[in-house]
C-alpha cells in the first residue's frame, strides 16, 4: 500500500503539483480573511477541471468549473461585504440548515442516480454529494458566513477518499491539509465572530 502509495506520488504531474500549491494559497487567504484568495482559487480550480474530467469524475469537473465563477463573485461579495459591514461574519440560523442539508442531501441523490446511469462516474454519490456540498459551502464563504467550514470539514473527509481511491494521492493529501484549514477556519471565524458581537 505505501509502495503504491509512493509510486502514485512520484507519478503526480506537475500541473497537479501546481493546482496542489495554488489550493494550499487560497485556504490559507481565506482563512485570513484575504480577498487575494479568490484569485489562487480560481486559479486551482481552473487546472482541476482538467484533472478532474481526466480522472473520470464528471461531477468534480463540473465543481471546479463552479468554483473559478464562484471566486469572481466571492472577491465582489468580500468587496462590498468589507464597504458595507465592515466584513464582519455572520451566522446563519439552524432551520436554514436542516433545509439546506435537505436540498444538498436531493441533489446528489438526483445526480447519482443520472450519473450511474448515463456515465462511466467513478464514484456517483460520493462524487455527487462533495459536489453538492461544497456548492453550497462556497456559496456561504462568499457571503461570509461562520457555518461555511463545519460543511468543509465533512466535505474534506469525503473527498480524501474519493481523490485517494482514484489514484490521485497529491490531491487527496491535499484536502487532508484542506480538513486541517477547515477545523482551524472555523476556530478563527467563531473568535473574530464572538469578538464582534462581544
Amino acid at each position: 500500500m505505501i509502495a503504491g502509495l509512493l509510486a502514485d506520488l512520484r507519478a503526480t504531474t506537475a500541473l497537479e503539483a501546481i493546482a496542489a500549491l495554488l489550493g494550499l494559497l487560497y485556504v490559507t487567504l481565506i482563512v485570513r480573511r484575504r480577498r487575494a484568495g479568490w484569485i489562487a482559487g480560481a486559479l486551482s480550480s481552473a487546472i482541476y477541471v482538467y484533472l478532474a474530467y481526466a480522472a473520470r469524475l464528471p461531477m468534480q469537473a463540473l465543481l471546479q468549473a463552479w468554483y473559478v465563477g464562484m471566486a469572481a463573485y466571492g472577491w465582489y461579495s468580500w468587496t462590498r461585504h468589507s464597504a458595507r459591514e465592515g466584513g464582519r461574519i455572520r451566522r446563519w440560523p439552524p432551520a436554514w440548515h436542516l433545509a439546506a442539508i435537505a436540498g444538498i442531501v436531493t441533489m446528489s441523490a438526483l445526480s447519482a442516480r443520472v450519473l450511474a446511469a448515463e456515465t462511466h462516474a467513478a464514484w456517483p454519490w460520493i462524487d455527487s454529494l462533495t459536489t453538492w456540498t461544497s456548492v453550497f459551502a462556497t456559496w456561504l464563504v462568499a457571503r461570509m458566513y461562520l457555518e461555511n467550514w463545519l460543511y468543509w470539514i465533512v466535505n474534506d473527509l469525503l473527498t480524501v477518499f474519493l481523490f485517494g481511491a482514484q489514484s490521485h494521492p497529491l490531491t487527496a493529501l491535499l484536502y487532508v491539509a484542506y480538513l486541517g484549514f477547515a477545523v482551524a477556519g472555523f476556530l478563527t471565524w467563531r473568535h473574530q465572530y464572538r469578538s464582534q458581537t462581544g
